[in-house]
């Protein structure tokens, strides 16, 4: 499946189990410390060790594309430093605590990591870790209609883009979010939604099958949804999660209500900055031949 094979985003196998993930940590007057949860850490050791062993088998084959290897190794590497830095760092355990540092990491992984990793275009790389035959094999699994027509529909623009809008605004209700920080399971399947839906979204408004004008009225839409969200948790007075309310002071000494507006200033101003800096990225694309 070509489309599959040039954008696909191998954390949906290999990266995204870290986001399952979910410690309860040491009491909240600790400093935050670091996750090394081995289901955190392993997939993303072996998410690299797959790519760069492809990588490397790759490079030694080509000599012409060195080039566009390299870059597609820094593009990975960035994007996998980023994600670990959500997942590994003090960052994510300060996200228990601390709702602003909670949405930092959400905003991490949909923003930077995913978009990288999807224009990585990987899995073609990842593809030459395994011997001929395994790849042989994946090849007619993924050309297959059972992968191949569901992959074509989750990766529609309007599709991906309704999908990553609904996770959001679900997931921000007062009831799932609060079940989420009070359940492991619950807070895996938010960060998974978050997580898959970001990738599935990039890998259609940076793919070839989407048409230029498509992708950017789509970005504009979710700088638009996302936006607001982020907007009305920034003006509300009063805190929307009882979980992170329970914890009274938040780090910095702000409280729970001030740690909330500060959450929805981070999704509001920098969500919607990449969201039309890639919309306007895009027009440019299309304006260039009127101007040339």
């Amino acid at each position: 499946m070509r489309a599959l094979g040039r954008y696909v985003a191998p954390a949906v196998a290999l990266v995204a189990a870290p986001a399952w993930a979910h410690n309860d940590g040491p009491p909240h007057f600790d400093p935050p410390g670091w996750t090394l949860d081995p289901w955190i850490v392993g997939p993303l050791a072996i998410a690299a060790l797959l790519f760069a062993w492809g990588w490397w088998r790759l490079h030694i084959r080509s000599s012409r594309g060195a080039d566009r290897l390299a870059t597609r190794a820094r593009g990975f590497a960035a994007g996998w430093l980023l994600l670990a830095v959500a997942l590994i760092s003090p960052l994510h355990e300060a996200g228990e605590r601390s709702f602003a540092a909670h949405m930092f990491e959400h905003e991490l992984i949909m923003l930077a990591a995913a978009p990288l990793l999807v224009l990585s275009e990987p899995l073609a790389i990842i593809l030459w870790a395994f011997p001929s035959g395994g790849r042989r094999g994946i090849g007619v699994i993924t050309n297959s209609g059972a992968v191949e027509v569901p992959w074509r529909f989750l990766t529609g623009p309007i599709t991906a883009t309704l999908m990553q809008a609904a996770a959001l605004w679900l997931w921000h209700a007062p009831a799932l979010f609060d079940l989420a920080l009070a359940n492991d399971g619950w807070h895996a399947a938010q960060h998974l939604s978050f997580l898959v839906g970001a990738l599935l979204f990039w890998t259609a408004m940076l793919g070839r099958r989407t048409a230029p004008g498509i992708a950017a009225l789509c970005l504009v839409a979710t700088s638009i949804v996302s936006g607001a969200l982020g907007a009305l948790m920034a003006f509300a007075t009063s805190p929307w999660y009882s979980g992170y309310a329970r914890l009274g002071m938040a780090p910095f000494g702000l409280s729970p209500a001030e740690d909330q507006q500060l959450a929805g200033l981070i999704m509001w101003v920098p969500g919607g900055l990449v969201h039309a800096g890639a919309a306007l990225i895009i027009m440019r694309r299309i304006l260039r031949p009127a101007y040339a």
